[in-house]
């Protein structure tokens, strides 16, 4: 289930600063000028559902599942197209705005890039 998709439009002078340290910030298109040196702009306008432990973020070709939601990801995401991505492998997000992921590299971003996020089409709920 694709639950956010966008396409990179900007790239930020400092964002390779960040991938070195394992965090791409993102945000959208109506991004403070003063974020945007350290940020991915995007196009995406649209949550389509809530991200969860399990989900898939795309970054081109380059998976990352999900291991943490801090709890305002979702607003933030939702209404600014705003996340933290931190390729830690944290069960526990640090700061409220985290999404913490598998820990692995970071690929170069680039204007174009595609994004997405997909949910786990295992329901955790069901029986086996």
């Amino acid at each position: 289930m694709l639950k956010y998709s966008a396409h990179v439009i900007a790239v930020g002078e400092e964002v390779n600063a960040f991938l070195d340290h394992g965090i791409l910030v993102l945000f959208g298109e109506d991004a403070p000028e003063e974020l945007a040196l350290f940020a991915v702009i995007h196009d995406g306008k649209e949550l389509h559902a809530p991200l969860e432990v399990g989900d898939v973020v795309w970054l081109d070709e380059e998976s990352f599942r999900v291991a943490a939601v801090g709890e305002v990801v979702n607003a933030n995401l939702g209404a600014l197209g705003h996340l933290v991505l931190k390729c830690n492998g944290a069960s526990e997000a640090e700061l409220p705005g985290d999404l913490c992921v598998e820990a692995k590299p970071l690929p170069q971003i680039y204007v174009g890039m595609p994004i997405r996020i997909e949910g786990d089409n295992v329901s955790r709920n069901s029986a086996p």
